[in-house]
């Protein structure tokens, strides 16, 4: 199958779901800096969950750009890699209100786990489609960051019980990591 309508229709969830976190920013009630600052926790959260949705973006373009064609099977994880970007703006508004509150943070990273996951599904689907494609193994790794994610998020969830805020700075050190260039993906952009 052609990838270029997976690619395109990724690029439109990925858009819509930053567009809703955009939109649900609120502004601030007065027009002084303590207004301005009182809506910090929702700006931070705001800025944290753009910067995941980016990361997904990001990796995702470089995923399927190595990736020759899809089938049945990276169309489905492809979908429910989505499903869980979709879900982005809702648990970032809700803990942009409930930043210290375990369920809202514990959500929070119940939805990061879930994309880190089904990312890893769906390169794992990629491999399958393409068996034996060097690029795409060379893109892939050995997917020690993504298992490292998986485990911080399982931990970051039970965390948020006695400490959201310590659940929060896990989430916040996993976008860190992540955020970091995969010299990888510079490697294989210097021989295409």
């Amino acid at each position: 199958m052609n990838k270029a309508r997976l690619e395109a229709f990724s690029d439109g969830v990925i858009a819509v779901a930053i567009t809703i976190m955009v939109l649900g920013l609120q502004t601030p009630r007065g027009a002084t800096l303590d207004d301005l600052l009182a809506l910090a926790p929702q700006l931070l959260n705001y800025l944290l969950s753009f910067v995941y949705v980016g990361i997904y973006w990001v990796n995702h373009h470089h995923l399927v750009q190595a990736a020759t064609h899809v089938d049945r099977r990276v169309l489905w994880t492809n979908l429910h890699l989505l499903f869980w970007i979709s879900l982005i703006p809702f648990v970032t508004g809700w803990i942009a209100s409930h930043h210290r509150d375990a369920l809202p943070v514990a959500c929070y990273g119940l939805v990061l786990l879930m994309c880190s996951l089904s990312f890893l599904l769906l390169k794992r689907a990629l491999c399958h489609s393409e068996a034996g494609s060097p690029t795409l193994a060379a893109v892939i790794g050995h997917g020690r960051k993504n298992a490292a994610s998986i485990l911080l998020y399982a931990l970051a969830i039970p965390l948020a019980a006695w400490s959201p805020l310590g659940a929060n700075a896990i989430y916040v050190l996993l976008a860190a990591l992540w955020f970091l260039p995969d010299h990888r993906f510079e490697e294989l952009g210097r021989r295409a």
